[in-house]
């Protein structure tokens, strides 16, 4: 089976992300020089139930001691009271501040896992095994840790980079159908912001790698933790080029945010229509080809990821209600909202001048 080793370059707190089919079972020999004493393994319900006892045989086998935390699955582990359990149970475990928590799950795992270890001791080590898509493209890799406030997503947060990340993309043929497409969106995300070259190989190979193609789902997978990589050592902390990842996470983020963070529109969905928007937009101002938008927004509709919210299910978020969840986003910088715009396929721009007239049209017109 193919794999591939990435590193996220950042001098003395550089990791490495290793992603294959079959990778978890490396785990222990990968993990071992970092483990000392007991080793929490945080994860959650639904993937307690597949993953957690292969993963504790193999980490046993290389002689480490491992015990679960099991959250409860979803976004309602990602809050404060998710945040009191967790550490509340790793102080209760007496983790070495020299040890090390491994993070087994999804985004929400991944996130908590790594926010409640950057906080504990003052800074533990973690490690990521993302479980799905959109965690082993995404979340798992450049640090970013945080839970959700009622005032919004991920506004409690810290920068703590993971010492290592271990995706096995095997793991995914246990994903429902709707959580695969979900991370595809970020999959695309990555072609559509900084490499049209990798977006024109997902037009051919994209549905394949969902459908169970392992090579393919190693590449998508390989690729898109390799430019995240790269961004990530060039912008740790997002003060530039790293912003470029939030690609349709504005428009996202609100549509997440005014359909109640309910499985009426799960996050990938939400930067699917987002990014679809973002295109939308670019194309209204006078930045991006028509022909560009169309094709992005064909390809993600084609692998049936939803592009406009009028897709969504239940009542449509009205246009004053999105904008007003817009300004409550972490990315708004002196009372102005960010948005990631398009000149093109893979070429993804950074502006906060945008008129919120243009904005208004493009989503009542989605």
């Amino acid at each position: 089976m193919s794999s591939e080793t990435i590193t996220v370059g950042l001098g003395e707190r550089a990791y490495d992300i290793h992603v294959g089919a079959g990778a978890l079972a490396r785990a222990g020999d990968l993990l071992k020089p970092l483990a000392k004493g007991v080793v929490p393994v945080v994860t959650d319900e639904h993937v307690a139930r597949i993953h957690l006892q292969p993963l504790l045989d193999v980490l046993g086998k290389s002689g480490i001691t491992a015990r679960p935390i099991v959250m409860a699955p979803g976004e309602v582990s990602k809050s404060f009271a998710g945040l009191k359990k967790l550490s509340g149970a790793l102080l209760d475990m007496e983790i070495d501040r020299k040890g090390l928590v491994i993070a087994l799950g999804g985004g929400v795992i991944g996130d908590l896992t790594g926010f409640a270890a950057g906080v504990l001791k003052r800074g533990v080590a973690f490690a990521q095994l993302p479980t799905t898509l959109l965690a082993q493209v995404d979340s798992s890799v450049g640090g970013k840790t945080a839970i959700n406030a009622p005032q919004g997503k991920n506004l409690i947060g810290l920068f703590h980079q993971p010492r290592i990340v271990i995706a096995d993309t095997a793991l995914l043929s246990t994903l429902p159908k709707r959580e695969l497409l979900a991370g595809y969106a970020e999959v695309a995300k990555y072609g559509a912001l900084g490499d049209a070259q990798f977006f024109e190989w997902l037009e051919v190979n994209g549905a394949r790698a969902l459908a169970g193609n392992s090579a393919a789902m190693v590449k998508a997978v390989a690729h898109s933790c390799k430019m995240k990589a790269d961004i990530v050592a060039r912008d740790e902390r997002e003060t530039g080029e790293r912003a470029l990842l939030n690609l349709g996470h504005t428009f996202g983020h609100a549509l997440e945010a005014t359909t109640g963070f309910s499985d009426r529109l799960i996050h990938g969905e939400g930067v699917a229509i987002g990014m679809a928007l973002a295109f939308r937009l670019s194309v209204k101002l006078g930045l991006c080809a028509g022909q560009d938008a169309e094709r992005f927004i064909r390809h993600i509709k084609a692998v049936g990821l939803p592009a406009s919210i009028a897709g969504i299910p239940g009542s449509r978020p009205g246009t004053d209600e999105l904008v007003a969840a817009m300004a409550h986003d972490k990315k708004v910088t002196d009372g102005k909202l960010t948005f990631i715009l398009l000149k093109g396929l893979g070429q993804a721009f950074v502006t906060r001048d945008v008129p919120l007239d243009a904005v208004k049209l493009v989503l009542t017109e989605s």
